[in-house]
C-alpha cells in the first residue's frame, strides 16, 4: 500500500492535470468563464501553471523512454508529443473566436525564436560557462537545418510573395501543395533521423547518465501509458486555455503576438529545461537534438495541421511574416546554420543567440 501511495505522489502532475480537467469542465465556479475578470484570471494562472507541470511530467516519462530505447527514438517521442500538445491549443483557439487567423503563425514563429534564440542560446551559454568548450555531432545538427531552412521558408515567408491571393496566405491549390511536401520532407527527414544514419544524432563523446540523472522508474510500457495518461488531458484543456488567450487578445488589447508566445511558452517550458539541464550535464548533442527537433517539428507537423484545419472549417490562416520578422527569421537561420557549422561551441555562439532572442521580445511590442 505504501509503494502505491507513493507512485501516486511522485505522479501528482498527471493527477492535478486531470483533476483541473474535471474541474474546469463541471465549473461549480466561474473559473473557466474568462469574461469574469477576477475569477478569470485565478482560472488562466491555474490552467496556464497546471498545463506547463503536465507538460513536464510528459518530458519526464519521454526522457525515461529515451534512456531505455536510446537517441533518437526517445526524443522524437518528446517532440512528437509536444507537437501534439501545440496543435491542438492552436486549433482551440482558431476555433473559439476571432483571433484565429495569425494565431499559427505567431505561434510557430515564437516556437522558432524561443528554440533557436532563447533555448540554444541559454543551452550554449551555460555550457560554455561550466566546460569551456562542448562537442556535438556535425552531420546531425546539418541535417536537422538542411531540411528546417527550406520548410522555414515555405511556411513562413513565401507566403507574402505570392500573388494568388491579396492576404499572406495560400490558395487551396497552394495549401495542399506545400501541406504534402512539408510533411513528405519530414518524413525523409525521420527516415534518416531514425533508420539510415541514426549516428548522425548521437555522440560517441557524450558522457554516459549516472544513477541520480535517471528517469526510467518503471518497464517501458508503464512510461508510454503514463505519457498517454497526462497527453491526453492536456490536450482536452487546450480548448480551456484558447478561451483566455482569445479573450485576453481582444480585451486587454495585448500584442497579437503574445498569444503565440504563450502558447509557445507551455509547448516549450518542459523540454526546455530538458535541454538546458542537457547542456549542463555535457550532454550537448541530447539538447542539440531536443532544440532542433522541436523547431523541426513545429514546421514539419504544425503547418500541415493547421493548413488541412483551415481548409476543413473555412477560416482564413495567414501564415506570411511581416517585414521586421522575416529579417529576424533570415539573421536566425544564418546564424544557426553558422553556430551548428562548428564542431565546438563557445560562449560566444550562445551569447549571439540570446541577444536575437532579446530583439525578437523588443519586436513584439513596438514592430
Amino acid at each position: 500500500m505504501s509503494r502505491i501511495f507513493h507512485n501516486l505522489l511522485r505522479e501528482r502532475a498527471i493527477l492535478a492535470v486531470i483533476l483541473t480537467l474535471a474541474i474546469f469542465n463541471a465549473n461549480p465556479l466561474d473559473l473557466a468563464k474568462p469574461t469574469n475578470d477576477t475569477m478569470g484570471l485565478i482560472g488562466f494562472f491555474w490552467l496556464f501553471g497546471v498545463m506547463i507541470w503536465g507538460a513536464s511530467a510528459v518530458v519526464h516519462h519521454a526522457e525515461a523512454l529515451a534512456e531505455r530505447l536510446g537517441e533518437p527514438y526517445g526524443t522524437l517521442i518528446l517532440t512528437l508529443s509536444v507537437v501534439l500538445i501545440e496543435v491542438a491549443l492552436i486549433a482551440s483557439v482558431m476555433l473559439s473566436g476571432d483571433g484565429g487567423p495569425t494565431l499559427a503563425r505567431d505561434t510557430m514563429f515564437a516556437v522558432l525564436m524561443i528554440v533557436l534564440n532563447g533555448l540554444v542560446g541559454l543551452s550554449l551559454l551555460l555550457g560554455a560557462l561550466r566546460f569551456g568548450e562542448q562537442n556535438y555531432n556535425l552531420a546531425g545538427a546539418a541535417a536537422f537545418l538542411t531540411v528546417l531552412v527550406p520548410l522555414a521558408v515555405f511556411g513562413l515567408v513565401l507566403p507574402t510573395y505570392t500573388i494568388s491571393s491579396d492576404t499572406p496566405t495560400y490558395t487551396t491549390f497552394q495549401a495542399v501543395f506545400f501541406s504534402i511536401i512539408t510533411l513528405a520532407l519530414y518524413l525523409v527527414f525521420l527516415s534518416i533521423q531514425t533508420v539510415r544514419h541514426k549516428g548522425f544524432f548521437s555522440d560517441a563523446e557524450e558522457p554516459p547518465l549516472t544513477d541520480g540523472h535517471s528517469h526510467a522508474e518503471y518497464p517501458n510500457w508503464a512510461h508510454m501509458l503514463l505519457l498517454i495518461a497526462t497527453l491526453v488531458p492536456i490536450v482536452l484543456l487546450s480548448k480551456k486555455m484558447g478561451a483566455f488567450v482569445d479573450h485576453s487578445s481582444a480585451v486587454l488589447r495585448l500584442p497579437a503576438a503574445l498569444g503565440g508566445v504563450l502558447i509557445a511558452i507551455i509547448v516549450l517550458a518542459a523540454e526546455g529545461m530538458s535541454a538546458v539541464r542537457a547542456a549542463l550535464r555535457n550532454r550537448l548533442q541530447r539538447a542539440v537534438n531536443l532544440c532542433l527537433g522541436a523547431a523541426l517539428s513545429t514546421i514539419g507537423l504544425t503547418i500541415p495541421a493547421v493548413l488541412v484545419i483551415g481548409m476543413v472549417t473555412g477560416q482564413q490562416v495567414v501564415l506570411g511574416l511581416g517585414p521586421q520578422m522575416q529579417v529576424l527569421l533570415a539573421l536566425t537561420l544564418i546564424v544557426s546554420v553558422q553556430t551548428f557549422g562548428a564542431r565546438r561551441t563557445n560562449v560566444l555562439h550562445g551569447a549571439v543567440h540570446l541577444v536575437m532572442f532579446l530583439a525578437y521580445i523588443a519586436l513584439i511590442f513596438a514592430p
